[in-house]
């Protein structure tokens, strides 16, 4: 087309200006110059155009078979119409004419068919615009093929109302051919929006989302999800800005309400069983109205469903802007068979605006979130208490980027030096203490015992001392599951973590003064540091394979952001009501979760398919783990609590004169690396204490399944209940 132009403009200004006559022959040979560029310009675009559609055609050569088929069908199946059957018969001259005429047709088409674009285009793609395409080339075909009786039969053979009834069938046909690309859409109830369950009786576990908006973008969404076999998603109903489509579906999903509608709509899905765990905004909220928007976000926050948005594909990401409603690749919340829990924020709100809070560990996984979220409800001031350098650092920086007006002071400080703890607690006079600083991983403590009790012992007796002596309102300590039914030197250490503050507020109710001191115990969170998570991200990210100690291994699982907020508001309801003294408060963590099933939804979620593009390795059992972890201990008393989302247990208290004694001699072996007499003194507190013997190198002497079962006859229990004790308590699943 530049060549054409350029010879055009060569030919006006050379030919069309109408020179004097003295140029005029000078003019003359010029623009014939110019008309044979632009004759040769012509047949080279002309000669590119014809070897791109014989090329096109090549490719597409078995659609381009059927199309002159069509072609000829089309025209034969217009005579019969126009005839009939009985009237061909009667004209066996007209029969003749039909073939021949039908060869010039066929002709025709095999000549225009490719230069009309019908085999340039993707057609498994197509849309209603390029429905333009084959109405282009049957309207051009009829055209040519009419001029072409005219001048050789005058039309005299062939009814006139055989050509728009021929261009008619044609134009089915080639949308008939070209429909069959899309053949997957043609079913109405789309299987990928089928609760489905597989042989073996196992429920469908894709996440049920809820669509905001029914417009275009859901649309796309939707049609992107139906063609996708693999999909995590489940799409479960719409809401819509007004009532005008209600009862209607989009592409299979019923549209259920409007956005006011959210909670009526989330109870109704309950009811049959597809609580939506995502809501997925597929336009800017700010379309559905900001209040409707904000009061959906709330709702969801309330009622513990993520809430995304989906990302624009015109929408350029802007650097240094985290968009709330973006989904991202890997939620760690898809990967709970549950919803959250629910929050009661204005409690924990009142527990620490305007107060003096010290956190220890702030620099680890649990400590940093907590202090975010402390961070958030407006203290008077936040002291954090970390032993690793970075990890201060990098908490001290989130708090001046996010929270610069709280003020906040950092120490560098290991809890087993309680000199250094009591002078940090004197310069602050803290009234809320949050310990969170532990060593946490199984097979580390499990090799170095005496490190551990020096911190998970003897540090939180220093932390505990610390509040007691200077006037501490109260303090919560961050416990875990590993402490039911210990076998390893971990769970055994903050097992006796719990004892001792289990102690000290016995005796703050005994003598009526002192701080509340409270516990809390929860299973693995998703994404901290040392955990399951980044270890799979890791080696996703290498290709595999995925590594898993034990097809049968199980936990608890739950997101950092939830456990700290549980935690949050047991510790608010702790203080403020006096519930739970000499309780221990665990998280309802809903079902235990095999690790191996992670696996796999991580490697989905990343778009691999497991066990063919990434392999999952089973590596055997490291020092100190179980198969599975339990909640409640065998001797715990396990009670109903008033606090939502957390359950109680009472484990049988210990004096606290004995607990200090023993705490001595335990710090004592353990400075001087005597692990066989520490591991004595253990056993004195914690009868049902079972050892594993350790090599030097750290692997057990012996394989066997350190664990034992606390299940009553028939099975399992949910988080140690069985079904009586659960309806006994109103807990969910009785």
């Amino acid at each position: 087309m530049l060549r054409i132009y350029a010879a055009a403009k060569a030919f006006r200004d050379n030919f069309l200006e109408w020179p004097p006559l003295s140029r005029k022959g000078q003019a003359a040979k010029s623009s014939g110059k110019m008309l044979w560029a632009i004759a040769e310009a012509a047949l080279d675009i002309g000669r590119r155009r014809l070897t791109t559609a014989a090329r096109s055609a090549q490719k597409c050569s078995a659609l381009y078979l059927v199309d002159l088929g069509s072609a000829a069908i089309a025209l034969a199946l217009a005579l019969v119409l126009r005839y009939g059957i009985a009237g061909l018969s009667a004209r066996p001259d007209t029969t003749v004419v039909l073939m021949w005429s039908g060869l010039q047709y066929v002709a025709i088409c095999a000549f225009v068919f490719p230069l009309s674009g019908l085999y340039s285009r993707n057609w498994k793609y197509g849309s209603i615009s390029d429905l333009f395409t084959i109405l282009r080339a049957a309207l051009l075909t009829s055209l040519l093929l009419v001029s072409l009786l005219f001048f050789s039969t005058r039309l005299s053979e062939i009814p006139r109302t055989v050509v728009p009834l021929q261009s008619l069938l044609l134009i089915a046909c080639l949308a008939a051919s070209r429909l069959s690309f899309r053949a997957d859409e043609i079913s109405l109830a789309r299987p990928a929006f089928r609760i489905a369950r597989n042989g073996a009786g196992k429920a469908d576990h894709r996440i049920p989302l809820l669509i905001v908006g029914a417009g275009d973008a859901a649309d796309l969404y939707l049609r992107a999800l139906a063609r996708d076999p693999n999909t995590t998603y489940l799409p479960v109903a719409c809401l819509d800005k007004t009532a005008d489509h209600i009862g209607m579906t989009l592409r299979g999903v019923p549209i259920a309400g409007r956005i006011e509608d959210f909670e009526n709509v989330v109870c109704e899905l309950q009811r049959v069983n597809r609580q939506p765990r995502h809501v997925v905004f597929t336009e800017a909220p700010s379309t559905f109205g900001d209040a409707a928007s904000d009061e959906l976000l709330k709702s969801a926050e309330r009622l513990g469903i993520a809430v995304s948005r989906l990302s624009q594909m015109t929408e350029l990401k802007r650097a240094k802007t985290e968009n709330p409603y973006e989904l991202r690749s890997i939620e760690l919340t898809d990967l709970l068979e549950r919803p959250q829990a629910a929050l009661d924020k204005e409690a924990i709100r009142r527990l620490v605006s305007g107060r003096r809070v010290l956190i220890t560990g702030a620099g680890g996984s649990i400590g940093s979130e907590l202090t975010s979220q402390i961070a958030a409800c407006a203290p008077a001031e936040i002291v954090l208490i970390d032993n690793t350098e970075y990890n201060l650092y990098a908490i001290d920086m989130t708090l001046s980027e996010n929270f610069a007006t709280v003020p906040r002071f950092s120490y560098l400080c290991s809890v087993r030096r309680s000199q250094r703890v009591d002078e940090i607690f004197d310069r602050h006079r803290p009234e809320l203490v949050f310990h969170a600083a532990a060593l946490k991983h199984v097979p580390m403590v499990q090799m170095n015992p005496c490190e551990g009790v020096l911190t998970n012992v003897i540090g939180t007796m220093n932390v505990a001392n610390a509040a007691k002596k200077f006037g501490t309102l109260a303090m919560v300590q961050i416990s875990t599951d590993k402490v039911v039914n210990s076998t390893s030197v971990m769970g055994a250490t903050k097992r006796l973590a719990e004892l001792y503050c289990q102690a000290l507020d016995l005796d703050g109710v005994k003598t009526a003064k002192g701080p509340r001191f409270m516990t809390v115990r929860f299973g693995n969170v998703l994404g901290s540091s040392g955990s399951l998570i980044p270890l799979f991200k890791r080696q996703l990210a290498r290709g595999g394979p995925l590594t898993v100690t034990d097809p049968c291994m199980t936990r608890f699982f739950m997101t950092i952001r939830e456990a700290v907020e549980l935690t949050l508001q047991a510790s608010a309801y702790g203080f403020e009501k006096q519930l739970g003294q000499g309780e221990i408060f665990v998280l309802d963590m809903g079902e235990p979760i095999k690790i191996i099933d992670i696996a796999r939804r991580m490697i989905q979620l990343a778009g691999f398919t497991p066990d063919r593009e990434i392999e999952i390795k089973i590596i055997g059992c490291r020092p100190g783990e179980k198969l599975f972890e339990e909640l409640f201990d065998e001797t715990d008393k396990r009670i109903n609590s008033p606090v939502p989302g957390v359950l109680g247990a009472v484990p049988d208290p210990i004096p606290l004169p004995t607990l200090s004694d023993a705490f001595t001699r335990l710090q004592r072996h353990a400075e001087r690396g005597n692990e066989k007499g520490l591991k004595a003194v253990m056993r004195e507190l914690l009868p049902r204490y079972e050892p594993e013997p350790v090599h030097t190198n750290g692997h057990p002497l012996q394989e066997r399944t350190p664990l034992r079962r606390n299940f009553a006859k028939g099975g399992p229990r949910r988080n140690g209940y069985d079904k009586g004790a659960r309806k006994e308590l109103g807990l969910p699943g009785s």
